[in-house]
């Protein structure tokens, strides 16, 4: 029997699946989506193709294998729901937990929200991606990430690196450490072969970032990125770990270095 498809109620414990009113077409009210609901049209919208490369980029059972542009259609029915964004996060279902981290609203996530979220994480796609985007578009993206990076729990020390990844590629720089920065750099630099394979990809995407979206310290981190050279690590996925280096040219060459991102998700 599919989860979504009379498997029960996917209730998180002590709180009703939220009901999000939605305007129509004319301007009147319909009431619709549950999570419940949200995780039937999920798991309807699931292919084995897709999921096996979700699998691949760490995802872990339940999981569907939803298109992420076939979850966003939904989003947009359904944006603005922070309470159904949370209740599909708690049902532990991949593809859910995902368009959670889609769906939440940012501005709303308390320290508390963040910890369990990465807590619940299952899996590196929802490590690597959905709680880093929401930690770094939260209000506690700077502090947060801090604590996370000093965690020798290897999920929230990937987090804790990715998480200030996405606060530097949104915020304007007039609002970041650049000494701070600066010192990371330096971490990531003499530390980073000593590190797990997924702590290593963090910390190369984090001298990345910096060399994108930071402009005043594009040619520090061009210098870090050329003095750590080639990183190893064991495939994920369908792609290798790009060096900082090459990442970061790419970047140069459309004249993108300083840039912001609208959104740290995608």
């Amino acid at each position: 029997m599919g989860i979504g498809s009379g498997a029960g109620r996917l209730e998180p414990a002590g709180r009703p699946l939220a009901t999000l009113c939605l305007e129509d077409g004319g301007g009147g009210k319909v009431w619709g989506m549950t999570a419940q609901q949200i995780v039937a049209e999920l798991e309807a919208l699931g292919s084995p193709q897709i999921k096996k490369m979700w699998m691949k980029y760490g995802a872990e059972e339940p999981c569907f294998g939803v298109k992420v542009e076939d979850m966003k259609k939904i989003l947009k029915r359904v944006k603005g729901n922070h309470q159904l964004a949370l209740d599909l996060y708690d049902t532990g279902i991949a593809d859910a937990m995902y368009f959670a981290g889609l769906l939440v609203d940012d501005s709303k996530m308390t320290e508390a929200d963040l910890e369990r979220w990465l807590q619940g994480a299952r899996g590196g796609w929802v490590t690597d991606y959905t709680v880093p985007w929401v930690a770094g578009s939260s209000p506690h993206a700077r502090k947060i990430a801090l604590k996370w990076m000093e965690s020798k729990d290897e999920k929230a020390a990937v987090a804790g690196w990715r998480t200030y990844c996405s606060l530097i590629s949104i915020a304007p720089d007039a609002s970041l450490d650049m000494d701070e920065i600066r010192s990371l750099l330096k971490r990531a630099e003499s530390t980073i072969h000593d590190q797990s394979d997924s702590v290593k990809s963090a910390m190369n995407q984090f001298v990345t970032s910096v060399g994108c979206y930071v402009g005043p310290l594009h040619e520090v981190a061009v210098a870090t990125a050329k003095s750590i050279g080639e990183i190893t690590v064991e495939q994920k996925g369908n792609c290798n770990l790009s060096p900082a280096t090459e990442q970061i040219a790419k970047f140069a060459a459309r004249g993108a270095v300083g840039r912001k991102r609208k959104s740290a998700k995608c």
